[in-house]
């Protein structure tokens, strides 16, 4: 990436998306970073000054009024690079018992959002013959999971609508990738809705921390291998591995 790059990071204000933000800052001419705490956006681009041109917008990407306010910034400012739709939240439980407005506000959050805020950007991006677009999904998109059903369903989209877009845009110049994390330090499960979430009967050795699986994530957006699905982490690996096993040993045809 060279320094005449524009980035646009959504959820950056915590997580994968203020580590996003802080290792593209050196990368990166300008950007543009989006979240619902616009004091917690102001303090990461006041810490970056003099690193990279930091513009913050705080929006609500789960509201039509808050992707309307990103898609004017994308049509009013200057051609977007770099786009990482990255805001995102889980909820926890027994599908049946859920607070149905948690759940279709993940869907408008994962899927509405991504869709939008890609379809504003990618125009200029084709007229200019680069660019880059980051989805970040996650394992949980590849590996059906009890008590995060719509979460996963909301992330499985993220790896089929990636896939789809890489295999329309392979002659733009444009790469998609579809970040597959597994368990990773963030403020996600400090959420509300994710109050019956214990973190300690997770193991140690299966949580990552957000540096490292951004580190991934953007030195293979670069790589020449053009990597569009990536699993950070070689134990979330073997799991999606034994997951594309079981899925095939359940495939039935009729006779």
């Amino acid at each position: 990436m060279s320094k005449k790059f524009r980035a646009l990071i959504t959820g950056a204000s915590a997580g994968l998306g203020d580590s996003y933000v802080k290792q593209l800052a050196e990368r990166c001419d300008s950007m543009l970073v989006v979240a619902r705490r616009g004091d917690r956006l102001q303090e990461l681009a006041d810490s970056l000054a003099g690193q990279c041109l930091v513009e913050t917008l705080e929006a609500d990407l789960a509201t039509v009024e808050g992707q309307a306010r990103v898609v004017e910034a994308i049509r009013q400012g200057p051609a977007i690079d770099l786009l990482v739709n990255n805001a995102g939240y889980s909820t926890i439980g027994p599908y049946a018992a859920s607070d149905l407005d948690d759940e279709l506000g993940m869907l408008r959050l994962h899927n509405e959002a991504p869709m939008v805020l890609t379809r504003a950007a990618l125009p200029a991006m084709i007229e200019q013959g680069s660019g880059a677009v980051i989805n970040v999904a996650s394992i949980a998109g590849l590996v059906s999971t009890p008590n995060v059903a719509v979460y996963g369903a909301t992330k499985a989209f993220l790896v089929s609508f990636t896939r789809a877009l890489r295999l329309e845009l392979k002659d733009s110049g444009i790469r998609m990738q579809c970040l597959c994390p597994g368990y990773t330090r963030s403020e996600i499960h400090s959420r509300e809705t994710m109050k019956d979430f214990d973190v300690n009967i997770v193991p140690e050795k299966l949580w990552m921390d957000a540096d490292t699986v951004v580190a991934e994530s953007l030195a293979a957006i670069t790589d020449e291998a053009d990597q569009w699905l990536l699993v950070s982490g070689e134990h979330n690996r073997k799991v999606v591995a034994r997951e594309m096993d079981a899925l095939r040993a359940d495939l039935h045809y009729p006779s």
